[in-house]
């Protein structure tokens, strides 16, 4: 359940944190950590009422319109500097603390899918939407609209405790976490190409996923916490002929089957798999329109995960490998594709997880907390944040409680469910992560703390 070693060395470097302060900053922070936490039990009624507003009212990507203005408004009569239009419809809040203190962000994603709601809540989405030139059903089944409401919860509950912020607090609204429409930018990448991370630029970030772990769990793990991800799309060319003469043409469609299971050797034959999970997916196939003609060429599309640096580049060249060399030996030619610019690994800095486990632990308490957590082969577009600067990336069980976890619908699911009472804890933790790395960072420049760090 626990880091092992990792979280005795976490309790080590919490006490050099407190021996590295004075014991009025001490108590300051332990009577801050109490105002925290009655200041979020106040601000859940309004938490929950954003998120079923947000729920019902969804936008798909780059289209969060009515989201954003929401968003900014909430965040003005915070007092806070306020930045709109960053990535097309982003919202950036900035809250100052103590002048030239440490800077931390905490983002939340604001985009919703083309799916169409099977709830039946009374607060479900009957929206319609336009994805790739069809209308379709639009809702928040990725919980983003969760993720929103925590984080106006926490900006909330942070700006009443601004003077006592020994820096300042990034608030970053994203656009466009699952993906930008065909033919736009969008989503995290875009962020920070216009400027996300700069003026003032944070030294971490923090941000959380609701979904169907046990209610009220926080969970998450050092390094790959979640998969890259890399399109791959396989062109077969091979020479059309009739079907009742195969050998007067070159057939893609063997060519494809092979492809298809030898690229299934990769996982099962060249990858440490006691180390490192992977996948290599083939999920889409289209070649020929008649049972008697065998066509000039086949596609095949698919997705590439994996959690390790290494592992995703030797798993594209023996992609490469493994389908040229096989339409080489049937007199064809193959051309790959593999979208190297895809999501990174959602990479959670081994030193700031550390830092910051035992403020997740004191939130979620013993029964709800795990250090641990197994891998994801889904993918999170947070990742690109944490090629930038440290970032630390976790789960909020969000289960309706005594749920069985394997039952419950998950992400991106029409039946997709979040209990609501969970979302207080969300707002507890990345208020306290926010301000516990401030006053830690703050200490560090006074001690250097930072010699001490693993």
């Amino acid at each position: 359940m626990i880091f092992r070693s990792g979280f005795r060395l976490s309790l080590c470097m919490l006490s050099l944190f407190c021996m590295n302060v004075s014991n009025v900053s001490a108590q300051e922070l332990k009577a801050l950590h109490q105002d925290l936490d009655r200041l979020t039990q106040e601000v859940e009624s309004r938490v929950i009422e954003w998120r079923r507003d947000f729920h019902q009212h969804p936008e798909l990507s780059n289209r969060e319109f009515r989201t954003a203005k929401i968003v900014a408004e909430h965040l003005k009569k915070l007092g806070m500097e306020v930045q709109t239009g960053i990535a097309h419809t982003g919202v950036v809040g900035i809250l100052r603390g103590k002048p030239d203190g440490p800077v931390v962000a905490l983002r939340a994603d604001m985009d919703a899918l083309p799916v169409t709601e099977d709830t039946n809540l009374p607060f479900a989405s009957e929206d319609r939407g336009i994805y790739n030139n069809k209308t379709v059903g639009v809702m928040h089944a990725c919980g983003h609209d969760a993720h929103m409401a925590i984080l106006m919860g926490v900006a909330k509950v942070l700006s009443q405790v601004r003077g006592q912020l020994p820096g300042t607090v990034k608030f970053i609204f994203q656009p466009a976490e699952e993906g930008p429409p065909a033919g736009e930018e969008g989503g995290a990448s875009l962020m920070i190409k216009e400027g996300v991370l700069e003026n003032p630029a944070p030294s971490a970030i923090f941000g959380l996923h609701v979904g169907f772990d046990p209610w009220r769990m926080i969970s998450y793990r050092a390094r790959g916490m979640m998969a890259s991800s890399d399109g791959l799309r396989i062109l077969i060319r091979g020479r059309q002929t009739h079907g009742a003469i195969p050998w007067r043409g070159v057939d893609p469609i063997v060519v494809a089957a092979q492809v298809v299971m030898a690229l299934q050797t990769i996982v099962s034959r060249q990858v440490p798999l006691t180390a490192t999970p992977a996948v290599v997916t083939i999920g889409s196939i289209h070649g020929g329109n008649r049972g008697n003609i065998i066509p000039d060429e086949v596609e095949l599309v698919g997705t590439i995960r994996t959690l390790d640096a290494k592992v995703r580049k030797d798993i594209h060249e023996h992609v490469r490998q493994i389908v040229t060399k096989i339409a080489e030996s049937a007199d064809a030619t193959a051309e790959v594709k593999i979208e190297t610019h895809g999501l990174p690994i959602t990479y959670n800095d081994p030193t700031l997880t550390i830092q910051m486990t035992p403020t997740l632990q004191r939130i979620a308490g013993p029964d709800n907390f795990n250090a641990n957590r197994n891998p994801l082969t889904g993918a999170e577009d947070f990742s690109f944040y944490q090629e930038e600067i440290p970032g630390l990336f976790f789960f909020l069980g969000t289960a309706p409680k005594d749920a069985d976890p394997e039952t419950v619908a998950s992400p991106h699911s029409p039946r997709f469910y979040v209990e609501e009472s969970a979302l207080i804890v969300g707002v507890r933790a990345l208020s306290n992560l926010a301000v516990d790395y401030l006053f830690l960072q703050s200490a560090s420049k006074d001690s250097d703390l930072d010699s001490a760090m693993p």
